[in-house]
């Protein structure tokens, strides 16, 4: 399952060829799965505490239940026990509850008696996890993952794609109706995930296409434009909303300001879409891995040790100043990531000098030895926080941490696990 290209570029000293290295990964992968097995409630999947327990009267998660149904998916193909049944649970609940069976579509949390939740808006950020969950789950071989594909596919594209656009649109009522005036950079950017994945198990190259359109608008104009510090937000008529959520800074989906973080999730999304591409047709723009360089080294410089301690902050203004200091474990996890993905890419040095350090950062910050898990934020001074969000909810991000580095960057994660060689 090695990565082709990255034999011949990768320096003769990186970890990433070191066998104990890539034993370490598989083992901190597993551990965070472990700890990720409580959170099974009847609907789907709830998040944890900080001890690694189900709070009093803890409710299903739409977007956790597709992230960890893609999770145990994956997990399912690398022969992982105990994934399977929860795979198969996270499938059960994206069918039941949590659809809404009149109009089609994911709640953010289970129907009640049959009734829509009180958030009944339907959100691009799910409905992008739903699609990964249901390729991975149907890769997988998954019961009722086929079904669920076949089911989210055609909602998804119906009512959140726009083709003038070449995006995905925000949100809607439960009915569809009553768009929203906001076009996000977020949502699209997990789309972009899932449009890879639903092109590797479906076969269809419509959807590689799209991700194509999508990383186009906002990374190859709109970051480009501001020097790669990308906008999140915009009107429905492309206008940066830049007092968006000022007075919330620290939402955990729609913060103020810019997100050093998403800065390099977006750069090894484009190098991985450069390799789809290139698997699936021959070539791909140039400036896929030429931007994806530029938004990694935005991302650092801009939010990399800004105030004097180790880590990646949340956000920062539009004359680049630090807004939210706290380091979001996600951050860390898409930053290693990146610099993974540019190591293996190109074979410079300078990727694996962040590659050790993040690890570094992270080994001897976020990863919890006490009571598992990783910790999911640390202040400005790298003391546990809930300031963005509390407990440990998220186990996505950091495993995909773990195994990313191990395995190509085409095609996608379920793919290349299930069907390696594809």
């Amino acid at each position: 399952m090695a990565e082709p290209l990255a034999g011949l570029v990768l320096p003769v000293s990186s970890w990433l060829r070191l066998a104990p290295h890539r034993h370490w990964l598989d083992m901190q992968g597993q551990r965070l799965l472990d700890f990720s097995k409580p959170s099974r409630v009847p609907h789907g999947f709830a998040a944890l505490g900080d001890d690694g327990r189900l709070q009093p009267g803890a409710v299903a998660d739409g977007t956790l239940t597709a992230r960890m149904t893609h999770v145990h998916a994956v997990a399912m193909g690398r022969g992982l026990p105990g994934c399977a049944p929860l795979a198969a649970h996270g499938v059960a609940s994206l069918r039941g509850a949590l659809e809404d069976h009149d109009h089609g579509g994911w709640y953010l949390t289970p129907a009640i008696n049959g009734k829509p939740p009180e958030e009944s808006r339907k959100q691009a950020y799910l409905h992008a996890f739903v699609a990964l969950a249901a390729s991975s789950a149907h890769v997988a071989g998954v019961a009722g993952g086929r079904e669920l594909l076949d089911t989210a596919l055609p909602i998804w594209e119906r009512h959140f794609w726009s083709e003038a656009e070449g995006v995905f649109r925000e949100s809607f009522a439960a009915d569809w109706s009553d768009e929203e005036d906001y076009r996000g950079a977020n949502a699209n950017m997990h789309s972009v995930e899932a449009c890879m994945a639903v092109a590797d198990v479906t076969g269809n190259g419509v959807w590689r296409h799209r991700a194509l359109r999508i990383a186009e608008r906002f990374i190859h104009t709109y970051a480009r434009d501001a020097g790669y510090c990308l906008p999140e937000h915009y009107s429905r008529e492309w206008g940066v909303l830049k007092d968006d959520h000022r007075d919330r800074p620290a939402d955990a989906l729609r913060p103020y300001g810019m997100t050093p973080g998403h800065f390099v999730e977006w750069a090894h999304l484009l190098l991985r879409l450069e390799a789809a591409l290139l698997r699936a047709d021959g070539h791909a723009p140039p400036w896929l891995v030429e931007d994806a360089i530029e938004l990694f080294h935005s991302g650092m410089n801009n939010g990399w040790q800004r105030d004097g301690a180790p880590g990646l902050l949340y956000t920062i203004d539009w004359a680049r100043r630090p807004v939210v200091h706290n380091r979001p474990h996600w951050c860390q996890a898409e930053a290693m990531t990146a610099a993974a993905a540019l190591l293996k890419r190109t074979g410079h040095q300078r990727y694996e000098h962040w590659y050790r350090t993040i690890w570094d950062y992270i080994d001897t910050y976020m990863i919890d030895r006490q009571q598992g898990g990783w910790i999911q934020e640390l202040d400005e001074h790298n003391h546990p926080s809930s300031t963005i969000q509390a407990g440990k909810a998220d186990l996505y991000h950091a495993w995909q941490a773990t195994i990313m580095p191990l395995l190509p960057l085409a095609p996608s994660l379920a793919t290349a696990v299930t069907r390696p060689g594809s």
